[in-house]
């Protein structure tokens, strides 16, 4: 009997792919998204599918729910599910904001809270939490989201100490360009919000460059879910994964350089 894995956000990306992969090794996989006719494939892959809203209190108790009945545990929480709320800061309204943060982090948190007694009780369990490289470093026109991610970060951090003498073990995952509908996403939610007004050339010039040299030849979300497999294998995993190896040039540009010269940096790079 494989290992019993809950996954949200597994209607596409990231989330879908994993759980194909977990699926052809053999875990026991529940998908979690809101539409439930986006996983039917992984139905027929032998999956199990969850209505799940990560903003909806209700959805997320019924969800845990379901598994527990079915299987007595869950073994492994890969939080998955997220967007990219990308305009200015001050172009973005603080309710939707407030959103991003609901979505990216306090849902995941809540999540987490109704899985860990059952993870305590058997002394064993891994949350895997995907994160981005914008946990680390900020983008402009990204600043909520950046946030939202840099919170995940210091949420992960301190939980995954808080946790470990119970067996559970914390994972952050943290893709860079990767080549999945969240760019859809992000660049229609800054086209709402910054496509015009003053930092609406900006806004043009990155999508630009999304659209372009940043997602030129970039991976697809079967990369990651290679990453999350090994980190629910391993016996000791590490704290974090940057996937791929351009992900991981990015952090140690950022941490290399000083801020005056990353920021000019950026700055060229929408010019």
């Amino acid at each position: 009997m494989g290992d019993v894995v809950l996954i949200t956000g597994a209607s596409s990306g990231i989330g879908k792919a994993a759980a194909r992969l977990l699926l052809e090794k053999g875990f026991r996989v529940y998908a979690g998204a809101r539409r439930l006719d986006k996983l039917k494939e992984l139905e027929a892959l032998g999956g199990t599918a969850l209505r799940l809203d990560v903003s909806d209190e209700v959805s997320l108790a019924s969800a845990v729910r379901s598994v527990l009945e079915r299987e007595g545990r869950i073994d492994a929480l890969v939080n998955n599910a997220g967007y990219g709320a990308n305009g200015a800061v001050e172009d973005i309204p603080v309710e939707d904001a407030r959103k991003q943060f609901e979505v990216n982090l306090f849902g995941l948190a809540r999540l987490t809270q109704l899985v860990l007694p059952g993870m305590r009780s058997r002394g064993a369990g891994r949350i895997i939490n995907i994160s981005s490289i914008a946990g680390r470093l900020s983008m402009p026109l990204g600043g909520w989201y950046n946030a939202s991610k840099h919170a995940l970060e210091a949420y992960s951090d301190a939980l995954r100490v808080e946790v470990r003498r119970y067996g559970i073990k914390v994972v952050l995952i943290e893709p860079g360009a990767i080549r999945t509908e969240w760019d859809n996403v992000a660049l229609a939610n800054l086209e709402r919000y910054s496509g015009s007004g003053p930092y609406a050339d900006l806004a043009a010039k990155f999508t630009g460059r999304l659209r372009g040299r940043f997602r030129r030849g970039a991976p697809g979300p079967e990369a990651v879910a290679a990453v999350i497999l090994r980190a629910l294998r391993a016996g000791r995993p590490a704290a974090r994964y940057a996937v791929p190896f351009q992900a991981k040039v990015m952090l140690f540009l950022k941490w290399l350089l000083p801020d005056r010269v990353w920021d000019a940096v950026l700055a060229a790079l929408l010019n």
